[in-house]
């Protein structure tokens, strides 16, 4: 009998160093699992990144072509000028249509009664604001950014 668990001892003990290797290598693999997924995780980070790289490298291209014909003179005297009139004549044709409809609600305030100071209280108000910062800030902000762009 002691032959015999003697044998089964040493069979077993025999296949230990076999189990012990056979957990080691599941554990090799499953590190191995993890560093694989981690780098497809960086691979889809380092693809998303590029494509939006590419994307904003379209966009300054595109920006470029757009306003590359202000730069390319057509040679046509007439052509130069009203190109050069467009921007300001839209400028000022809003700002005599704007200037307008505040002087005509202007004077509708004073026809009911409202005094200088309250009517223009009235007419100046939060939408007019956000119109008069948007169009300064517009006109020199685009300025100021070109300047500290270039310098």
């Amino acid at each position: 009998m002691l032959t015999l668990l003697g044998s089964l001892l040493g069979f077993i003990s025999s296949t230990f160093p076999d189990l012990l290797n056979i957990w080691k290598d599941r554990a090799d693999r499953s590190h191995e699992l993890a560093i694989l997924d981690r780098q497809m995780e960086a691979q889809k980070l380092n693809h998303t990144n590029r494509l939006e790289e590419i994307h904003v490298q379209a966009d300054i291209s595109e920006s470029k072509a757009l306003y590359s014909h202000a730069s390319q003179p057509s040679g046509v005297p007439w052509v130069e000028a009203l190109r050069a009139t467009v921007r300001p004549m839209i400028t000022y044709a809003f700002f005599v249509l704007f200037a307008t409809v505040k002087i005509a609600a202007l004077f509708q305030l004073l026809n009911s009664g409202f005094t200088v100071a309250d009517s223009l209280i009235i007419i100046w108000d939060g939408e007019t604001q956000a119109l008069f910062a948007a169009v300064m800030s517009f006109w020199f902000g685009q300025r100021a950014l070109t300047k500290l762009r270039e310098g």
